[in-house]
């Protein structure tokens, strides 16, 4: 039943994307035979707009039970969700981050719009930024305290959103994300404030194999508009070559004889409880370790459980 689901969802997807794929070539035609005057003024600075865009790559080394590995380009979209808050209505509201992170500052979404009828996301990142007043210039400046993952699944659908430190945090494996990695590793996560680049690198540390998978995006900042035009030209196709590469390496993966894993829904209906104790007992002992380091008003709020939420996936996956 799931394999027919799959293969009807892209015959469906390829039929609607090439449908919506026509009508915007229409839309953009007079853009290209009478584009527009150039402005008189010039451009608003880069940090000042709500949604930049970014260009990169992302790039993916397993090491073990065999070397792979790929990289393929990537574009994201940075958007501040104050300023523009109905850009990702299925995502989280610049109020409800703040709430999570615990933050009074701005709060920007990193994510690959949807384009021409498909949304694919693999990782999605919210930053979360505190106001910090300067006492000698009277002005505020932020800082990055806080970031929320919002990982997706493929083709499963299902989503997880987790809270973790951008300076450096340990994770315990909370999803199915690959049909060719159990759930016992953990996540160790780092990311930089984007500015001109901006950087993400995942670490996968394992009980058996040890640090045996490294995921990063690397991007740099190319422009920046809100134009919906601009903004659907510019990531054409986006979502649907991301799950081509995810299906084609997977593909690879297979005729290596990567040992396949079946969803843990079908062996263990708790797994997600059992993530959730992993990552407690990771809190803690980090917890222990710094403790000796810490006012104790620091270790009171470092020593409260992770946020972390799960959305189902939709028939007939879930």
């Amino acid at each position: 039943m799931e394999a027919f689901y799959l293969l009807g969802s892209i015959a469906s997807t390829l039929a609607k994307s090439a449908l919506l794929s026509l009508a915007l070539a229409v839309r953009s035609l007079p853009h290209f035979l009478f584009p527009p005057a150039p402005p008189s003024a010039p451009p608003t600075p880069l940090p000042d707009d709500a949604v930049q865009l970014y260009d990169g790559r992302v790039h993916h080394v397993r090491l073990r039970p065999v070397h792979h590995a790929f990289d393929y380009p990537v574009r994201y979209a940075l958007i501040d969700l104050d300023r523009a808050p109905h850009f990702q209505p299925s995502r989280l509201s610049a109020d409800q981050a703040r709430e999570v992170a615990q933050t009074t500052g701005p709060v920007l979404l990193l994510t690959i719009p949807a384009s021409v009828g498909y949304d694919q996301n693999p990782l999605s990142v919210y930053y979360c930024y505190e106001e910090e007043e300067e006492e000698e210039e009277e002005e505020s400046s932020r800082q990055l305290k806080m970031c929320i993952a919002e990982v997706t699944n493929t083709p499963w659908g299902e989503r997880v959103l987790f809270s973790f430190n951008p300076r450096s945090d340990l994770v315990a494996k909370p999803l199915h994300v690959s049909p060719f990695m159990d759930m016992l590793g953990n996540w160790n996560i780092h990311a930089n404030s984007p500015g001109d680049e901006l950087f993400i690198r995942i670490l996968v540390q394992h009980p058996s194999l040890g640090t045996y998978f490294t995921a990063t995006l690397s991007a740099k900042r190319i422009n920046s508009s809100s134009g919906t035009l601009e903004l659907a030209i510019y990531f054409w196709l986006m979502p649907h070559k991301v799950a081509m590469w995810i299906y084609w390496q997977a593909l690879e993966l297979w005729w290596k004889t990567v040992a396949f894993q079946s969803h843990p829904k079908y062996t263990n209906s708790m797994y997600r409880a059992d993530a959730l104790k992993r990552d407690q007992e990771l809190c803690c002992s980090r917890y222990r370790q710094t403790e000796a380091n810490l006012s104790s008003s620091t270790r009171d709020k470092d020593k409260g459980n992770r946020w972390c939420i799960w959305r189902d996936a939709p028939w007939p996956w879930s």
